[in-house]
């Protein structure tokens, strides 16, 4: 983990922040910036997502998986933090662009130190053109919202209120002549009220990781590898894991029947999760 910070002129920016009008005269940079010959994807939304919203976030960016994309967001509460997680969980290089500058004493939001710390550790890198003893202000947020625009290929809108944040960040992806992709929400909520304005305008509806992949330009693969495919690459009690779970089954019973030491058990699930081989949620473990 490179913890190192590091001052950018505008020639060492990612060439497409370069293109936006008015670009930062400068960048901080802390950590490892990817590279500009993968797909930046920036993913915003509502600080109070909802529960689709969580569950949205989370199916888009696991379908991505192996691809060459880097998730960008803004560290804050809700979709942002939950774009972070995915991308970690996930596999991708995420960057953060918070509302303050990088030093880790004013970083904020200060309850997501924590999540940029696994960020760096993860081998992704936090931005800001603040310097790095600013503290966030209301001033910080609309100008940081244009440098995830500005760095991205596209920008995904999965949930935003009326009079939101994530719509500034929108509007200057149109400006800039990106791709603006929205997550149709449910028309009872409020905090779909915005997304549905863009959709209503023209921006690219997004109901599955292909139509992300397809907006970037990116070509899908051929289906997944099956599990007899698989084989040569598993070990006996990958295997044995696979042949308990043909139908999804409750983490103890699954410990029960491996029949192996409870910190073995676990460990082997932990990597097989990180693989992306099996997932499990609310103690049920199911083949992904």
């Amino acid at each position: 983990m490179t913890d190192e910070l590091k001052l950018l002129s505008p020639q060492e920016f990612p060439p497409l922040l370069r293109e936006i009008p008015g670009p930062p005269k400068q960048l901080y940079v802390r950590g490892e910036m990817p590279s500009t010959e993968y797909k930046w994807l920036a993913v915003v939304g509502s600080r109070a997502m909802t529960t689709y919203g969580k569950a949205a976030c989370k199916y888009l960016i696991e379908g991505l998986r192996g691809y060459p994309i880097v998730i960008v967001s803004g560290l804050a509460y809700g979709v942002d933090a939950e774009a972070h997680k995915a991308a970690l969980d996930t596999g991708l290089t995420t960057v953060a662009v918070p509302g303050s500058g990088l030093d880790w004493d004013v970083l904020y939001p200060r309850a997501h130190v924590g999540l940029a710390r696994e960020i760096l550790k993860a081998g992704g890198c936090l931005l800001s053109e603040f310097k790095p003893e600013q503290k966030a202000a209301d001033y910080t947020f609309p100008q940081r919202n244009r440098i995830m625009a500005g760095l991205s290929h596209a920008t995904l809108v999965i949930e935003a209120k009326e009079k939101s944040g994530s719509l500034i960040t929108a509007k200057l992806v149109a400006e800039y002549n990106r791709e603006l992709l929205v997550v149709p929400g449910s028309i009872f909520s409020p905090e779909s009220k915005g997304t549905h304005q863009f959709l209503r305008l023209g921006a690219t509806p997004i109901t599955s990781p292909e139509d992300i992949l397809m907006a970037l330009g990116i070509t899908k693969r051929e289906g997944a590898r099956s599990l007899n495919e698989l084989r040569d690459d598993l070990s006996p009690d990958e295997l044995r894991v696979f042949e308990i779970i043909h139908s999804p089954v409750s983490h103890d019973e699954l410990i029960s029947e491996l029949g192996l030491p409870i910190t073995e058990a676990n460990v082997l699930l932990s990597t097989m999760e990180i693989k992306g081989l099996i997932v499990e949620e609310l103690g049920v473990v199911r083949v992904r």
